[in-house]
């Protein structure tokens, strides 16, 4: 056991001294303002050249490490939440291998580069839901990877279009793509199904069957952010995309369904991977509205008290003895004072608390869409989402934190971890100064945010008014019991989960049920194999017949062939 152990550590010293080197070579190439291209030609042919091509800029190396310092931190958390498991070693190859998939996606301007990345994530992110090898998280694994799989098809669509141009450099031919407008919908779709945007949600609250240490990582910093991340480097081509506005209202739709659907669930993993899509709709709207650093930006934020929440809510799950219904918790805070501290902060960086991590690019955000001449049924729900963040994390730490404890009298809850309270430590220090430290870092020129006082104090009145309706739902429970359809509704994600899984798979079931019973085992049969054997059975009986030794078969047979002699040959 000590030697995985080991291994968890070294990985976790490896990562962590590669992710600040990224950091500060990230901080060199803003200061001086470089970028450098490296490029290794694989094959030529003809006019095509085959290429693997790193690019490091500011954006790629902040990223980059951004996800290898928050991979060493769950890699620390992991090797004591995962003490006891006989399969430790693999978890611990398997995370690095997702690790090195994500850094892959990021330094690559070259689309199959980005495809090797890519597939790899998709691969690996269903062995990590699969890891329990339960029948729950076989089906969680494979709807994931299903739905990774038409990303990684529209992905392919791209590398054999983009042939036309003689190399899968996007970056030169973001310009020449524009009249072309079949790559962007390609790119658009694959980012879609990473980021779990309708029609393709229901895979992310499916992969909470992971443990906890990779939802922290995969909802956090890489797979679902890997969607946003292609189309914040082919902004230009989304931004100038002509049916935008389409894929606009469905990036907020999702975030809307989300954060209704997080504020009727009790399953305290679900309403952390429900808030993650609700983030990724925020990021995804605000991408294709044109505002793509400041989407990157909120993607950085996100990945920080996102994964401390994670880290949080394991040690929650780690004490409860694997419970996950909020419903039985309840007066944490005076049992695990410090883990549900960091839990608190976390959530107030989610509603964008003034000063925390989550503030400085939400409350920007917010500020520009303001300022810009969006339609007023976006601002509206946009508004209107803010302010159901704000209700469901209230209605988590009400459940969760205070009043009386719900469960067995026998558990004793303490603060008794090492490693994870490290990992979490350091988490709430970036959750805290990385959004002021990296507002600075990444805007050279502070923003000029120009807004009357009743547009200004806008957000402060939907994020307190979201906030006081979610204290006031924690009282009634009426929605449960005079209207359950729409209980129903919106609390499974507007059929969404359905859709993806019996609406495709019944049809195609029924389908090859009837063709089973009509074709299979029936006309086909009959017309099929079975229709041959008897055909042939009667033309051997026949030719049995005739090779009995009876003379009038002989002598009928001559006078034919007598006859057809003398009637070709006359």
């Amino acid at each position: 056991m000590n030697y995985k152990v080991n291994i968890g550590f070294f990985m976790f010293f490896m990562l962590l001294i590669l992710g600040t080197f990224s950091l500060l070579m990230g901080i060199y190439v803003i200061i001086n303002d470089y970028l450098f291209l490296l490029e290794w030609v694989v094959i030529n042919l003809n006019s095509v050249s085959i290429c693997m091509s790193i690019i490091l800029d500011w954006m790629s190396l902040i990223f980059l490490s951004f996800v290898l310092i928050i991979s060493s931190l769950v890699m620390y958390y992991s090797c004591e939440y995962l003490k006891m498991d006989i399969n430790m070693k693999r978890f611990f190859y398997l995370l690095l291998l997702f690790v090195l998939s994500m850094m892959l996606l990021i330094i690559s301007p070259n689309l199959l580069s980005i495809l090797l990345g890519w597939d790899g994530l998709g691969l690996i992110s269903y062995c990590l839901v699969i890891y329990y090898n339960n029948y729950g998280s076989y089906n969680s694994g494979t709807i994931t990877f299903l739905t990774n799989r038409v990303g990684d098809s529209a992905m392919l669509m791209c590398i054999a279009w983009m042939m036309n141009y003689g190399s899968w450099h996007y970056l030169f031919y973001l310009d020449k793509m524009m009249g072309f407008s079949f790559i962007g919908f390609m790119i658009i779709m694959a980012a879609f199904t990473s980021s779990a945007q309708i029609p393709f949600s229901s895979w992310l609250p499916a992969a909470m069957a992971a443990p906890t240490p990779v939802s922290a990582l995969v909802h956090s910093s890489t797979l679902v952010t890997a969607g946003v991340y292609i189309l914040i480097r082919f902004n230009f081509l989304v931004y100038n995309f002509y049916y935008i506005d389409l894929f606009i209202i469905i990036s907020i739709l999702t975030m809307i369904m989300s954060s209704v659907g997080a504020n009727f669930e009790f399953d305290l993993s679900k309403i952390i991977a429900l808030s993650t899509l609700s983030q990724l709709g925020f990021m995804m709207s605000t991408l294709m509205l044109g505002f793509p650093s400041m989407a990157f930006f909120h993607l950085l934020m996100h990945a920080l008290f996102k994964a401390l929440l994670f880290m949080c809510a394991g040690v929650l799950i780690h004490s409860m003895w694997g419970n996950q219904d909020i419903r039985f918790m309840g007066g944490l805070c005076i049992q695990m004072p410090i883990i549900t501290s960091c839990m608190n902060i976390s959530n107030l960086a989610l509603c964008g608390f003034p000063f925390l991590a989550g503030f400085y690019s939400k409350d920007l955000i917010m500020e520009f869409i303001l300022m810009s001449s969006i339609n007023t049924i976006f601002f509206m729900m946009f508004m209107f989402s803010v302010g159901l963040t704000v209700m469901y994390s209230l209605r988590l730490s009400y459940y969760s934190l205070s009043g009386d404890f719900n469960s067995f009298s026998y558990l004793s809850l303490y603060d008794c971890s090492s490693n994870m309270m490290l990992s979490i430590t350091f988490m709430v220090l970036f959750s805290i100064f990385g959004g002021a430290v990296l507002n600075w870092l990444i805007f050279n020129s502070p923003s000029l945010v120009f807004l009357p006082f009743d547009l200004s104090i806008l957000t402060l009145i939907f994020i307190l008014f979201g906030g006081l309706i979610g204290y006031e739902m924690n009282f009634y429970n009426y929605v449960i019991i005079f209207y359950p359809f729409i209980y129903f509704f919106m609390g499974s994600m507007w059929f969404m989960p359905m859709f993806s899984t019996f609406f495709i798979t019944n049809s195609s079931l029924g389908f090859g049920l009837t063709y089973f019973k009509l074709i299979d085992s029936g006309w086909g049969e009959y017309l099929g194999p079975f229709g041959i054997m008897k055909f042939l059975i009667s033309l051997s009986k026949f030719n049995q017949v005739i090779q009995m030794n009876s003379l009038k078969i002989y002598i009928i047979i001559f006078f034919m062939w007598i006859s057809f002699l003398s009637f070709f040959y006359n």
